[in-house]
């Protein structure tokens, strides 16, 4: 309930409008009496009660019609200083209001364009109508000061809220592309087990059916892990913000063992060595690490001849140290290069999103490696903000 009271005015407007006018009509009361010192006023105190009131029906309109309302606002208050009522805070309370809406719906030049007419008329109407023993600096500091004031938080909460926004869609960009690279990465990778796995069913069909079954049942594991992953991601588009149901595990890096063991029945043997004393990733780096080298072994399977590859990782005192190679034995010319593949630029993009760097590239001994370096920490706000 706490968490709903700050959004209580945007989702109620006529019951924020009557609680803002019948405050205002109420703090007039008090600002129609005040007068100057030994001076009487001209007019009854409940004259300027009514005026304000009329001012006050102007607001409603405030947020479809601001610059009109400004008008009105200002044309009330301006017959307020000519009958003789002190412009205080109390009284100017209407075209604060209406001036704090024009500067948050309309541009700076606009809003400062209004407020100083407002400011110019109400100090005008002093100077002519006003009484001679008021102080002159009194007559022109404080329309000045109180008419400001709301134009510039006005400005702010126009600023604030359009930083907002962007950050909102900054956000949205960045969850679509992480979404996009999950997909990839799950569909190249089963897609690649899949053909390899079916071309080894129809060599083994005639020859060695037994085998042949194997990996056909195999190829439905597959199959079946596919569906289920791209489910899972694809249910990310389709979840509500506020929704309470789980998402199901995410991968990481205690899943290498069954990550590594999909790619045999491609003919792809990949051996994981660990240096150092494992420690738990944080989550994103946890999946960023799962994606890598799921990424970086389907692009071995597709593009070298070698049917071997090594994944090792090497604990350090603040950052996990992770590579994945191939020997080079047979290296076709189809290879992975640097710059080339979505796959390769979403591997970069998956280090640098969660602080780590990534490094590809042909081995001095021959092969292809891709070696990344990921924090064993969460980075901070200050490190965010840096990077």
């Amino acid at each position: 309930m706490i968490r709903t009271l700050p959004r209580y005015p945007y989702n109620h407007p006529r019951a924020a409008d009557a609680a803002t006018i019948t405050g205002l009509i109420v703090c007039s009361c008090f600002g129609s009496a005040l007068t100057l010192p030994g001076r009487d006023p001209k007019v009854a105190w409940w004259l300027g009660v009514l005026v304000t009131a009329l001012a006050c029906t102007a607001l409603p309109w405030r947020r479809s019609h601001p610059r009109s309302t400004v008008v009105l606002v200002t044309a009330s208050t301006v017959v307020l200083v000519a009958l003789g009522f002190v412009p205080t805070l109390l009284l100017l309370g209407p075209l604060m209001v209406a001036l704090f809406s024009l500067a948050a719906r309309t541009s700076r030049k606009t809003a400062n364009l209004f407020a100083l007419t407002s400011i110019g008329s109400l100090v005008a109407t002093g100077l002519i109508d006003g009484p001679d023993e008021e102080p002159l600096l009194f007559k022109l500091l404080g329309p000045t000061a109180w008419l400001l004031l709301p134009t510039a938080l006005g400005t702010v909460s126009r600023l604030c809220e359009a930083h907002l926004e962007e950050e909102s869609r900054r956000r949205v960009s960045d969850e679509r592309m992480r979404i996009a690279r999950d997909l990839h990465d799950v569909v190249a990778h089963h897609l690649v087990l899949t053909k390899l796995q079916a071309g080894s069913v129809a060599r083994l069909i005639r020859t060695r059916p037994e085998e042949a079954e194997r990996v056909a049942a195999e190829l439905t594991g597959t199959a079946a892990a596919a569906l289920t992953e791209l489910k899972a991601t694809v249910g990310l588009l389709r979840r509500e913000e506020d929704s309470e149901q789980p998402l199901g595990p995410t991968p990481g890096i205690t899943q290498l063992p069954e990550l590594t063991a999909s790619f045999a029945s491609a003919g792809l043997t990949v051996t994981v060595t660990v240096e150092g004393e494992p420690r738990p990733l944080p989550a994103g780096a946890d999946l960023s690490a799962y994606r890598i080298v799921q990424e970086a072994l389907t692009n071995v399977t597709k593009h070298a001849a070698t049917r071997s590859a090594e994944v090792r990782l090497v604990y350090r005192d603040d950052h996990l140290c992770l590579t994945v190679a191939d020997d080079g034995s047979g290296a076709s010319d189809n290879s992975p290069v640097p710059n080339g593949g979505y796959g390769l630029l979403g591997m970069h993009e998956r280090a640098r999103s969660v602080g780590g760097l990534l490094r590809v590239g042909p081995r001095d001994r021959g092969g292809f490696e891709v070696v990344t370096e990921l924090p064993l920490r969460p980075r901070t706000f200050q490190e965010t903000s840096v990077s």
